[in-house]
């Protein structure tokens, strides 16, 4: 990559984007930084800009405006809408994959084609274009089962049914609007056991490189109970996944689908998360996201010691052969706090006192906006307590601490995350 600085623009506006523009305003590679639309965070380390992500046009003519040398995109949405395509058409390096390799999250039926055509070991499954036909499933099946949204459902659209009811009260409310158009079709899996872990590397259409990994928490109920969420809390790096484990994962998952994608046409470029079940008869892929995860992108770059931008422009680039990159050994927490109601229905607007300085953690807002110097929630997952320390117990006494002290009644969090992993048995 060039000496000379470049000026960049993060496309998102969640706690992931916070955390990439944090970690890129380090770069000395860094000149001008832009957020779009960004949020309440974001606005401490970049300039926040009222674009829309999703509007491959408006986007183009941003970067072409201001000179941009790297566009990241943070979230799923602006890559399913084309917007790497735009930006790849007008010579402009972008950090995301095209439209027709996002299909790797926006279609789980596309993805299961894929695991089927490479080899890839997943839960077995069936995809239904209608309610009937997947209630005449549900019936023969054996319990549990999972059933899923196929299109983006920001994290929501998965039911794990224990009971036959269950799973025909979700293929309803699938097909009957609950999700929108990811809803139209549903995948219904096998349930798998053993333990959740994300995977993440680097892709420039060829080559891969592997990240550190982490561990989410999606239920919003403490002891991993009530509905999904898009994550309410993440740790650094998973226990699950041993040296041995990456490997596998390498050669049986990344690989494949790395070469099948390419031999489709379709190379895959940007960060490829693979989240995975590690269980007993080795390492399965559960779902594929086409960006980093959030919350775990917040409790990776804490952890990454390297300059992020040449890594991104590598992968953006096609030049990512041979390019290394140095974590920290530290355990990192990041804590979702989230407004009361969430996932379902949440008040908005509320305010938000005492955040503190950082200093023993690290704030990554997702969900909030400033106004005439207020901070208001304006999402409903609004902010990301990130700490590191020498073991997972001292980056998680950091965070806990950190939230009590924050002033907002109408915000709630777990209290369990990351208890009882390695040396918290708190």
């Amino acid at each position: 990559m060039t000496k000379n600085k470049i000026d960049i623009l993060v496309l998102g506006g969640g706690g992931r984007e916070h955390a990439l523009a944090w970690k890129i305003a380090q770069s000395p590679e860094c000149g001008a930084l832009y957020c779009a639309p960004g949020n309440g965070g974001t606005e401490g380390v970049a300039e926040n800009v009222a674009l829309d992500p999703c509007d491959p046009a408006a986007v183009v003519a941003f970067c072409r405006d201001k000179n941009i040398g790297l566009a990241v995109i943070g979230p799923e949405a602006p890559l399913v809408a084309g917007v790497s395509d735009a930006l790849a058409a007008a010579d402009i390096p972008a950090f995301g994959a095209s439209a027709a390799a996002a299909q790797l999250e926006a279609s789980k039926r596309f993805t299961k084609s894929l695991c089927a055509e490479a080899g890839i070991p997943t839960a077995a499954a069936g995809d239904f274009d209608t309610a009937e036909a997947a209630h005449e499933y549900v019936r023969d099946h054996s319990l549990p089962v999972v059933v899923k949204a196929d299109g983006l459902a920001a994290g929501k659209g998965v039911v794990i049914a224990e009971t036959h009811e269950a799973a025909h009260e979700a293929i309803d409310r699938m097909f009957d609007g609950a999700f929108g158009a990811a809803g139209a079709a549903v995948v219904i899996e096998e349930f798998m056991s053993g333990v959740e872990a994300s995977f993440f590397v680097l892709c420039d259409g060829t080559h891969a490189l592997p990240l550190a990994t982490a561990q989410d928490y999606k239920r919003v109920g403490e002891g991993d109970t009530g509905l999904n969420t898009g994550g309410m809390g993440a740790i650094s790096p998973a226990p699950a996944m041993t040296q041995e484990r990456i490997a596998e994962t390498m050669a049986h998952i990344i690989a494949p689908t790395l070469d099948t994608m390419r031999a489709r046409g379709t190379p895959y470029r940007g960060v490829l998360y693979a989240g995975l079940m590690v269980g007993e008869a080795g390492v399965k892929l559960v779902e594929y996201n086409c960006r980093f995860g959030d919350p775990e992108c917040q409790v990776l770059m804490p952890r990454l010691k390297s300059d992020i931008v040449p890594a991104l422009h590598a992968a953006a680039t096609g030049t990512l052969d041979g390019l290394t990159l140095d974590w920290d050994d530290a355990a990192a927490i990041t804590i979702v706090m989230a407004a009361q109601g969430y996932p379902e229905k949440y008040e908005s607007g509320t305010e938000i006192r005492n955040l503190g300085a950082e200093g023993e953690h690290v704030i990554f807002h997702a969900g909030t906006s400033r106004a005439d110097g207020t901070l208001r929630a304006t999402g409903g997952r609004v902010l990301n307590m990130t700490a590191s320390g020498k073991t997972l117990a001292e980056a998680r006494a950091k965070a806990y601490a950190g939230l009590q002290a924050i002033d907002w009644p109408q915000g709630f969090y777990r209290r369990d995350i990351g208890r009882g992993i390695g040396d918290d048995a708190g």
